[in-house]
């Protein structure tokens, strides 16, 4: 039975949609805000989940971008705005199709079979989003952090360059390919930046900052992540 992931803040509406779907065949899943969201949606293990973007915690196109993050689920877009920049920010962040309030529950059965038939073909993660490299766990799904048990506070950005890293632990990785990857396309050569978060990573993660035996610097080439025994 396909497994649908739910979240939207409006209880009537979900109760309509959980309604139709579950008459449809669908089993379903449902959350109130983007957190609860992604952590369902790590639980779960959804086969599409259905987004609405107006969200009390979270905008709805920052939770696409938390999922791309590490699950291809397919990603169907609730808006009660259909402008064309929303839906090219949405999609631009991973939302495989967009359907504007109100509309029947036939268009979005409609909408929901084609984004499971487009994503037939994806390479879905065998694994939990749960980075873990050596002491460090990385939760993509909740953003949290832990080294050696310990919970560890980061930035939002802080968060991305710590993820990137771990995603590729054990390589190198140049300033350039990190800066286009965290900071976005164009900012390849904006290295200071990458030298004051690699410092405060290392605050937060290393236990001496001045002698750091996780997070190495490669001198004039980039960055790696790597357990202690290794470096």
């Amino acid at each position: 039975m396909t497994r649908v992931l739910l979240i939207d803040d409006e209880v009537a509406i979900l109760r309509v949609l959980e309604t139709g779907l579950r008459a449809r065949g669908y089993d379903i899943d449902t959350a109130v805000d983007g957190a609860g969201g992604l952590v369902r949606a790590a639980r779960e293990r959804p086969d599409v989940i259905v987004l609405d973007l107006g969200l009390p915690d979270l905008d709805g196109v920052d939770v696409c971008r938390r999922l791309r993050a590490w699950s291809q689920v397919p990603i169907v877009v609730l808006s009660a705005h259909g402008s064309e920049a929303r839906k090219v920010e949405a999609l631009d962040e991973g939302a495989d199709d967009f359907v504007t309030k109100p509309f029947g529950m036939a268009e979005l059965e409609a909408r929901l079979r084609v984004a499971l038939r487009h994503s037939s073909g994806r390479p879905l993660p065998a694994e939990a989003p749960v980075l873990t490299v050596g002491p460090l766990h990385v939760d993509l799904a909740r953003r949290a952090v832990e080294m050696r048990g310990r919970s560890v506070e980061l930035t939002a950005r802080e968060f991305d360059l710590l993820a990137f890293l771990a995603r590729h632990a054990g390589k190198v990785l140049t300033h350039r390919m990190i800066l286009e990857h965290v900071w976005g396309p164009g900012s390849g050569d904006e290295t200071h930046y990458l030298r004051v978060y690699a410092n405060r990573l290392r605050r937060k993660l290393e236990e001496n900052p001045n002698q750091p035996e996780f997070l190495l610097t490669s001198p004039g080439v980039g960055y790696q992540l790597v357990t202690p025994d290794e470096s």
